[in-house]
């Protein structure tokens, strides 16, 4: 490296430890205003898909300058010249990490079925993005426990991929999930590298395959994960359906002789982004047990969700007691639940009167209306 481009890195190093100091007072302001731009793509998803995109990839483009910068620092570095100011490198770090959990965080709590074990994971990535911006628990943990830190950082790399991708590039939620899952291994390498410093074969298999225990734990895991781009604007049971209308129609006492004669339509609107098309399941459940589990393609755009239903007919001999209909993605995430019982005696019974319903919670906030062109 000749002398004129060393002097311009270390010129480099001072600008950007000068940029730091003038920052940090105002590093408090980050969080929220991610929090912002995530709320905001949340909700123009749909209306305004460009937008959406932007704010995503702008996201994207933050960790590539941040893995670019520990691959550019090492290269650099065999040649003579300094590495960053760990100063400098590890705010930046912080920065991309509290953007990216709080970016996020929007598209995980709105579509969380918090009656399942989406709540834990939901609830873990609130404490992960509290954890980032409490500056003394932050850099102890990255200073003193480098595994839980490179479980950190794996889970930012997974989020972002998860949330990013479905709105960019249109591609399903397992599609997305999956992509989540071999990014968030392909990035721990070198983090691992780090750590366990291999000399030799031996040691590259083991890390080998511990990325691979790793990302099939995350595979397995994956009904605890919110579908973060698919979520439940309504819901109802009726006894009769308009497909015209796409609406349902009529009013029937959940007794066993009731849905033994006209059956019951279950009705879900799920809003996704435009363009997606995805396969999803209403799993009808008697008592836990699963006893039909029914297709349905699904559409992105419509901003109160698509409308889709399933009819079930034929019941089990024994109809009485609680039912749940999951719906479902493809890889067993559940994006929303309808409950209901069936008893002998009308009197009482619960009524199915076609009434569709909001699940309440983050998306059923008209927070458009107060948007412009609204």
């Amino acid at each position: 490296m000749t002398v004129d481009t060393s002097s311009r890195w270390i010129s480099l190093h001072q600008h950007a430890e000068r940029w730091i100091e003038r920052l940090r007072p105002y590093a408090w302001l980050w969080p929220p205003f991610a929090f912002l731009l995530g709320a905001l793509s949340f909700f123009l998803v749909d209306r305004q898909q460009s937008l959406g995109a932007l704010l995503a990839l702008g996201l994207l483009l933050a960790w590539v300058l941040l893995i670019s910068e520990n691959l550019i620092g090492r290269f650099l570095a065999r040649r003579g010249s300094k590495l960053l100011p760990g100063t400098v490198t590890s705010f930046v770090a912080q920065m991309i990490h509290q953007e990216t959990l709080f970016f996020t965080l929007p598209f995980v709590l709105a579509t969380t079925v918090w009656s399942s074990g989406q709540a834990a994971f939901t609830l873990l990535m609130i404490g992960c993005a509290l954890l980032s911006i409490l500056d003394p628990l932050y850099f102890r943990l990255a200073q003193r426990h480098r595994w839980l830190y490179f479980i950190f950082h794996a889970q930012c790399v997974f989020l972002v991929v998860l949330v990013t991708l479905p709105i960019m590039l249109h591609l399903t939620t397992g599609e997305s999930f999956l992509l989540a899952v071999l990014a968030a291994a392909f990035f721990s390498i070198p983090s691992l590298s780090h750590l366990m410093r291999p000399k030799g074969i031996v040691r590259w298999l083991a890390i080998l395959g511990l990325i691979t225990v790793l990302a099939g734990a995350a595979w397995i895991s994956r009904a605890w994960v919110p579908p973060v781009t698919l979520w439940l604007t309504g819901s109802a049971l009726s006894p009769g359906f308009d497909e015209a209308a796409r609406e349902p129609r009529g009013e029937v006492a959940l007794t066993v002789q009731a849905l033994e004669r006209t059956g019951l339509y279950a009705y879900t609107a799920i809003r996704a982004p435009r363009g997606l098309r995805e396969k999803i399941y209403h799993e009808w459940r008697h008592e836990g047990e699963l006893v039909d589990r029914i297709a349905l393609v699904i559409k992105g755009g419509r901003d109160k969700g698509y409308r889709a239903w399933t009819h079930k007919q034929h019941f089990p001999e024994n109809t009485q007691g609680d039912w749940r209909i999951d719906v479902m993605t493809g890889t067993g995430q559940r994006i929303g639940v309808l409950r209901f019982k069936v008893v002998e005696e009308s009197q009482n019974a619960m009524q199915a009167d076609g009434t569709i319903r909001s699940p309440g919670g983050i998306p059923g906030l008209d927070i458009r209306r107060l948007l412009p062109g609204s």
